[in-house]
């Protein structure tokens, strides 16, 4: 069963043929947009307000007393964590390997948009502000105790559930070591229901090569406009997943090599797309390496800048910033994705070692065996 209070994907949820609980109160565009910003470090208004947190707190308690159940599993719901705290129910997060307590811990560089040179220094502050300062709104931590539940008051306590499952593959953890609580499941990634439109079919038969632009939920219609009509630029077809962010407007001033849709199926585009585009987040990055396609990433925040270089490092991605896009060096970039037999070469090896992944299915045994064992 699921929750939630943003109704922009219930559609995706309820055709999958599960139940769905839409729980209130439900953020305005404005608080969405403050809540992004915060994510990304582009703001500092805050829309987790004393209000919303409380009352959505009780919501999540009520329909867990009400449901019966067992288990709670939380993509980044931050009241989650003080909602199934408080009914005393297992919490199990999904989530990516970086910017969790062992990673922030034990990362020197590869993580902040700073010269390398001086991460080290800069990861040190970061590594305190992040453990340490009190920076969770206010909120949080009066509704937790309201609730009888351990106040939260680190960066690294908002980012923690009681079972964190790290959806990553064997080769980001060799360097580290994982505390207990921790334990990894393997990749997860979208997989939409429907078949390829024939017009990519159309596009792949094209003596131009096809590239796949994905900018995922956290990036803006100044990027997207730019990225595009940059691609655009190029002897290269591009199909574009990004309606959401253009006006009517972008819609006529498109570049004629350019398909502009709303979601696809990415996880079928591999034998179609010859290269990607991509903004770093974890679900975009994982459908490339899973489906063989090399791609240039600029990650927008940390955790995706991290998700770029770990692949930058196996050799099928190429890491740039999103103020080169437009400049010489992403043309170069993107031209080397489609010509580099290296690059292919890495990315068919990513592809064939995904092969053997099932994230999801590990989740449902880690969620049986604890609630076995609690039983």
């Amino acid at each position: 069963m699921f929750l939630g209070y943003e109704p922009d994907f219930f559609h995706l949820i309820t055709a999958a043929g599960f139940r769905l609980y839409p729980l209130e109160p439900v953020w305005s565009d404005v608080e969405k947009a403050r809540a992004l910003a915060l994510d990304q470090g582009r703001g500092v208004r805050n829309p987790f307000t004393l209000e919303l947190v409380r009352r959505r707190v009780s919501a999540e308690r009520q329909l867990i007393r009400d449901t019966g159940a067992v288990a709670v599993i939380h993509g980044t719901n931050l009241t989650s964590l003080i909602s199934s705290r408080a009914e005393k129910v297992p919490l199990f997060y999904p989530v990516p390997f970086a910017l969790t307590r062992p990673h922030v811990s034990q990362t020197r560089t590869g993580l902040l948009a700073v010269p390398r040179r001086i991460e080290p220094t800069f990861m040190s502050v970061f590594r305190t502000l992040y453990n340490f300062a009190p920076l969770v709104p206010r909120a949080f931590t009066v509704v937790a105790r309201e609730n009888g539940v351990t106040p939260l008051r680190s960066m690294a306590s908002m980012f923690e559930a009681d079972h964190n499952l790290l959806t990553v593959m064997q080769w980001e953890l060799d360097a580290y070591s994982l505390p207990a609580g921790y334990e990894r499941v393997g990749p997860i990634y979208a997989q939409l229901p429907g078949d390829v439109p024939d017009w990519i079919h159309e596009l792949a038969s094209s003596p131009r090569p096809l590239v796949y632009l994905a900018l995922g939920s956290s990036a803006s219609r100044r990027l997207t406009v730019s990225a595009i009509h940059s691609l655009g630029s190029l002897p290269v077809n591009v199909v574009a997943p990004l309606r959401h962010y253009l006006t009517n407007e972008d819609l006529k001033e498109l570049p004629g090599n350019v398909t502009v849709t709303g979601l696809l199926p990415a996880h079928q585009l591999g034998k179609f797309v010859d290269a990607a585009v991509l903004h770093g987040g974890q679900g975009t990055v994982q459908t490339a390496c899973a489906t063989g396609i090399p791609f240039v990433g600029m990650g927008l925040q940390p955790e995706q800048r991290w998700n770029v270089s770990v692949c930058e490092r196996l050799g099928n991605a190429i890491s740039i910033r999103p103020r080169q896009i437009g400049a010489p060096l992403f043309g170069r970039a993107v031209r080397r994705t489609l010509e580099d037999p290296a690059m292919r070469d890495a990315a068919d090896r990513v592809k064939r070692a995904y092969a053997g992944e099932n994230g999801a299915a590990a989740v449902a045994a880690v969620v049986e065996r604890v609630v076995a064992s609690r039983k």
